[in-house]
């Protein structure tokens, strides 16, 4: 994924880590002289519904490792409550703990969906909570996952102008796998490798392109 909210020409390929684990700054500094961590994506947001209380400091330690992007992923219950009261709990959660973040993530897996025509609902109540807070976002997925909850052509948050980061653990640091869906004809991010360890904590790994504007 990418973090700050603005369009910028990367002048090389860039990798980054999401985590779902409190992280330490040390541990930060440690994947960033690995060089996998030129950006982070931190849970802020459970799929038990409630605020992860470790997200915020996670993005802060990020940043005072250098890591210079930082971003939050929101992993949603859609039985516990309506998705703007989620939504809005995960930001005004960080704003309060002072953690900066560039983007917020909306992650739409399998687990615990209704009916295609709810979980658009669900989706589309998200994606416009977000947008009255003030805040960059953009949708975690995949083409399978997609089109098990909503249907692969429904492209409401492509509509809106959010991006998408895809998951693919196919070892690849490339688009080429990349089908379009959900009105989006191009990635922003691909999550390529999951559930690795590296620096003593579990990370998954992502990637962008080298000499393409992306928005970050």
């Amino acid at each position: 994924m990418r973090v700050e909210a603005c369009v910028l020409t990367i002048a090389a390929a860039v990798t980054g880590v999401d985590v779902s684990q409190p992280i330490s700054e040390s541990a930060f500094s440690c994947l960033k002289r690995a060089g996998t961590a030129e950006f982070a994506i931190a849970r802020v947001y459970q799929s038990t519904g409630y605020v992860d209380p470790n997200g915020a400091q996670t993005i802060k330690n990020a940043r005072a490792a250098g890591i210079k992007y930082v971003d939050g992923y929101v992993f949603p219950c859609v039985p516990c409550a309506n998705a703007a009261v989620q939504v809005r709990a995960a930001v005004d959660h960080l704003r309060s703990a002072g953690a900066v973040f560039g983007m917020l993530w909306y992650d739409i897996e399998t687990f615990r969906w209704g009916s295609q025509s709810s979980n658009r609902a669900f989706i589309k109540e998200m994606v416009d909570e977000g947008k009255k807070l003030g805040i960059k976002a953009g949708i975690y997925t995949n083409y399978n996952n997609w089109a098990t909850i909503v249907g692969a052509g429904w492209n409401y948050p492509a509509s809106q102008g959010l991006p998408v980061w895809y998951a693919h653990y196919d070892g690849s640091a490339s688009f080429s796998d990349f089908g379009a869906f959900g009105g989006w004809s191009k990635p922003n991010i691909k999550q390529y490798l999951g559930d690795k360890s590296s620096c003593g904590v579990g990370v998954d790994y992502n990637w962008y392109p080298a000499g393409e504007d992306v928005v970050v």
